[in-house]
């Protein structure tokens, strides 16, 4: 699954909105029993790797956790962020932090899952941000090479 920041606004920058989105992600792992594989945030969009319970609607959950995200972070958020993510209408300005959308992909296969995975853990080195995945401590990649003090742990499943 993947969804961006509106304007491709790099909120997620901020060591604070990381760990708003942590948070709410640990939400729903605990309260909709949903389990992560995989993930990276990078500064205006995230990856997630998950394993939903069965006839979950993970588009409805995901909104969910982007709407009480968004709520948060517009709180802390500093003014040239604001800026980027304002929506004026006639009545009063507004901010969007997310995108509307999500995109998701199932995967039918152990091999498909490991490759979205190390998708994940690629993105920060293609995209020039570090020169190896383990450089980025935003995504599960420490986690898979046996650390467990990183921001957050993945749910354990036999490969």
């Amino acid at each position: 699954m993947t969804f961006s920041c509106y304007r491709r606004v790099k909120v997620f920058e901020s060591m604070l909105a990381k760990q708003i989105l942590i948070e709410e992600l640990m939400t729903l792992r605990s309260k909709d029993g949903v389990r992560f594989l995989g993930y990276v945030i990078m500064p205006e969009h995230i990856h997630l790797v998950l394993w939903p319970p069965l006839d979950t609607q993970l588009g409805v959950l995901i909104g969910q956790v982007k709407g009480r995200a968004g709520h948060r972070i517009v709180r802390i958020a500093d003014e040239t962020v604001l800026r980027g993510l304002a929506v004026t209408t006639r009545e009063q300005r507004q901010y969007q932090v997310f995108q509307r959308r999500c995109y998701d992909h199932n995967c039918r296969t152990i091999d498909a899952v490991r490759e979205k995975v190390e998708y994940c853990h690629k993105n920060p080195v293609t995209r020039g941000l570090v020169n190896s995945p383990g450089e980025w401590a935003w995504s599960s990649y420490n986690w898979y090479q046996g650390a467990r003090d990183v921001p957050f742990g993945m749910d354990a499943i036999a490969w």
